[in-house]
């Protein structure tokens, strides 16, 4: 299957949290609220002048996807250049599993495109600061980390990985 044929089959944000009408939506949408950016991290937003496609590997379900995609959602309400289709993981596994180093598909997976869905690279489960201190197994430091990130804390570390492959 063509990548923009797949892109034209995922649903947009809003369809994608109405897929569920229950914890995890609202979860998501409480991450999506207490998201702000700084300053200059909302300037480079506007500024994105080219059309950018992301298509994501996510499910409802998953905690990782509940706090990282309402970070693609807010670029968008910041930027309509920037479009997003979400698909299931569930079917697509064949296309996504050359993105994941290991066996396993991590979700979710942002795929990055430009306007010709020429991909420009990936954000794949975890902002790179995360995976830093996770990476140096300081377990105290895990965890406090962790707990932040589960409270949506690490959003804009997951905007400066986004907007360093754009």
């Amino acid at each position: 299957m063509k990548i923009k044929d797949l892109f034209d089959e995922g649903l947009t944000f809003d369809e994608f949290i109405k897929t569920d009408t229950g914890s995890y939506r609202e979860k998501t949408l409480e991450i999506l609220d207490k998201i702000t950016f700084e300053e200059e991290y909302i300037n480079k937003i506007k500024s994105i002048k080219h059309k950018v496609n992301i298509l994501v590997c996510a499910e409802m379900w998953c905690p990782d996807c509940m706090i990282n995609l309402p970070v693609i959602q807010k670029m968008k309400q910041y930027n309509n250049n920037i479009e997003i289709s979400i698909i299931e993981k569930e079917g697509n596994e064949e296309f996504f599993k050359e993105f994941c180093p290991s066996e396993k598909i991590k979700i979710p997976t942002f795929i990055i495109y430009d306007e010709n869905f020429k991909e420009l690279g990936t954000f794949i489960e975890h902002p790179k600061a995360l995976k830093e201190i996770v990476a140096k197994g300081n377990e105290p430091n895990i965890i406090v980390c962790m707990r932040k990130y589960n409270k949506g804390e690490y959003a804009q570390e997951t905007l400066k990985d986004i907007l360093e492959v754009i």
